[in-house]
C-alpha cells in the first residue's frame, strides 16, 4: 500500500509539471522545456559541424548528415560513447565541447530539480518563525 501511494503522489506531481498547476510546476517545466529545445540546437548545429570536418578526412565513419547526427546525439547522450572519434582537431574540438554542454546540462537539470523539491517542502510546510517569550520585546 505504501508503495502504490507514493506512485500516485510521483504520478500527481507529474501531471502537476504538465499542467503547470503551481508556479513552481511551471517553473520547472518551463526549465526543463528550455534545455530540451536548446539541447536539440546544439544537437543539430554541432551535426552540421562535425559533417563539414569529418565528411572527407580519411578512414572517418562520418559520411552524411544522418551519420553526424547520429555520433553527435550519442556523444550527448552517453559522454563518451563507443563510437569511433572524430579524426579531425575541428572534430575533436566539437566532441570536447559537446561532453562540456552535457556534463553542464546535467548539472543544470539537477539544480532545477533540486530547487523545485525545495520549493515543493516550502509550499508543504511553509516556515512558521518562533514566537517570542512573553514579557519580551519583538526585535
Amino acid at each position: 500500500m505504501l508503495i502504490l501511494a507514493a506512485f500516485r503522489r510521483v504520478a500527481h506531481e507529474m501531471y502537476a509539471v504538465l499542467g503547470a498547476l503551481t508556479p513552481t510546476h511551471r517553473h520547472l517545466r518551463e526549465r526543463l522545456v528550455a534545455m530540451f529545445f536548446l539541447t536539440l540546437l546544439v544537437d543539430l548545429l554541432a551535426s552540421v559541424a562535425v559533417l563539414f570536418s569529418e565528411r572527407h578526412a580519411p578512414g572517418t565513419e562520418i559520411h552524411t548528415y544522418g551519420d553526424a547526427v547520429f555520433w553527435t546525439t550519442g556523444q550527448l547522450l552517453t559522454v563518451s560513447s563507443q563510437l569511433p572519434n572524430p579524426l579531425t582537431a575541428a572534430g575533436r574540438v566539437v566532441d570536447i565541447l559537446l561532453e562540456l554542454y552535457a556534463i553542464t546540462i546535467v548539472t543544470a537539470m539537477a539544480g532545477s530539480f533540486s530547487a523545485f523539491f525545495h520549493r515543493r517542502s516550502l509550499e508543504r510546510h511553509p516556515y512558521v518563525p518562533p514566537t517570542p517569550p512573553p514579557g519580551r520585546p519583538t526585535p
